[in-house]
């Protein structure tokens, strides 16, 4: 969907006008692909505006520049405010926010480590990123995800997200919501930029993270919510045709939050609905968001932003 501009990008260390937020076509970044991001949703609660997450994703932010050898001069707490600045700032709430850090203008070739660090956190209103109100209908992927040992799928890096993008055109034009794309051994990994759970026999499954998963931050709360629910949680190998007899499938992620999966493949899941699993997981989870359920995980940073109406359902 288009992106609806606000007023202000914050750009190391303070805020901008967004017209102002370029960078010149000669950047690393352009030509190589070097960028690590985040994506995050800040919601409309009873008590008003809320990140959630928003620690846990500034940690996987800083991970991800470890894992690159990208030098962020920024603390936890220093982007977690940078966020909180941005989004008050702008008064757009519930929103998606994209904090990016990425190599500058400086000198072009594969060693990178010459170029400046640019780091900057925009927000903007952002609904359903997973189509299919009663449940997406999704094929397996004929691109296989990053095999361990090229690229790593821990750390969350734009160039990553080229192969994310082959997998999800390639669904797109053959008529589906979504794809799930196999590892390099042919076990399940995960959609184009969701996480994957299966549940049977009254058990839920997800791909463990050396399937060349994405440590989501959705994933961990469902995961999380899951067992407080006394579900039994297997992070195991799943093979693909046990997404075809599954009792219930779902997608998670900052996106696609909890989505449920109606079809793989053309072939049904069950009777095609939301299961109850999925449904009282979902409920769980949005209630949190919402300020409807207690946020007995701390996982809600309150902002002083006048709320509209939800982002998503």
């Amino acid at each position: 969907m288009p992106l609806e501009p606000t007023k202000y990008i914050w750009h190391n260390g303070k805020l901008i006008a967004w017209d102002q937020a370029k960078i010149h076509v000669m950047s690393h970044v352009i030509h190589y692909g070097s960028s690590i991001f985040e994506g995050i949703r800040c919601y409309k609660t009873e008590q008003g505006a809320a990140i959630f997450r928003l620690q846990d994703h500034m940690q996987r932010l800083l991970d991800s520049a470890k894992i690159y050898r990208m030098d962020l001069d920024y603390s936890v707490d220093q982007l977690c405010r940078a966020v909180v600045e941005t989004v008050e700032a702008n008064g757009v709430a519930p929103c998606y926010i994209r904090p990016i850090a990425f190599r500058g203008y400086g000198e072009l070739g594969v060693h990178p480590q010459r170029n400046p660090m640019e780091v900057y956190i925009g927000n903007f209103p952002w609904g359903k990123y997973v189509s299919g109100d009663h449940g997406a209908d999704i094929c397996i992927s004929s691109w296989t995800r990053l095999a361990p040992n090229t690229l790593p799928a821990m750390a969350k890096a734009g160039a990553n997200y080229m192969n994310s993008q082959l997998i999800r055109m390639e669904a797109t034009v053959n008529g589906y919501d979504e794809a799930v794309a196999l590892d390099v051994s042919g076990y399940v990994s995960e959609g184009s930029g969701e996480n994957l759970f299966v549940v049977s026999k009254g058990q839920l499954l997800t791909s463990p993270l050396s399937n060349s998963v994405l440590n989501g931050i959705t994933r961990a709360s469902i995961i999380t919510l899951a067992r407080e629910m006394g579900l039994t949680v297997l992070e195991q190998s799943i093979p693909r045709e046990m997404l075809y007899i599954a009792d219930e499938l779902f997608f998670t992620g900052t996106a696609a939050e909890v989505t449920p999966i109606r079809s793989v493949d053309r072939i049904v899941i069950k009777d095609g609905h939301a299961g109850p699993i999925t449904q009282k997981l979902a409920a769980e989870y949005f209630g949190i968001a919402a300020g409807k359920r207690p946020d007995r995980f701390n996982w809600l940073t309150p902002v002083k932003v006048t709320a509209g109406e939800p982002v998503s359902a």
